[in-house]
């Protein structure tokens, strides 16, 4: 029988088959893994690995769902973007700034050139993107 205190998101998602389910929980601790190196690594994301993460255990595991809504550090910025898609600014300038840096890395260490240039490409793209999404919960 499920654990009570996990059935609010068990409700919300849809009945998986089990190989559906165990799937997304691969999928949520492989994204939960690779956010946690991207925290770390100047050249690697580590929100978009993280929402990914909460949304395959919000569809496959209740607890790991619950443990990341409720952590200290991750959980507010996860209910932020279930929200209404809000990025706080300080998380923003974080985000600017890690990817500036990754991109002088890029530019200094990356061979051949053309391939840094495209990467930066896209983490402009990602930073504009980033800068146009709201600030604050929606009234």
């Amino acid at each position: 029988m499920p654990d009570p205190q996990y059935t609010d998101a068990a409700e919300d998602a849809p009945a998986l088959s089990r190989p559906v389910r165990w799937m997304l929980k691969t999928l949520a601790v492989a994204c939960l893994v690779l956010g946690i190196i991207g925290a770390f690594v100047p050249v690697m994301p580590t929100v978009p690995f993280i929402l990914l993460a909460a949304w395959a255990a919000a569809r496959s595991s209740p607890r790991l769902s619950h443990w990341l809504e409720n952590h200290p550090r991750l959980g507010p910025h996860i209910r932020d973007w279930r929200h209404g898609g809000v990025v706080r600014r300080p998380a923003k300038w974080m985000s600017t700034v890690m990817m500036s840096l990754a991109a002088i890395i890029m530019l200094v260490f990356a061979r051949p050139i053309w391939l840094a240039f495209i990467a930066i490409a896209i983490m402009a793209s990602v930073g504009a993107w980033l800068w146009q999404r709201p600030e604050q919960p929606p009234a």
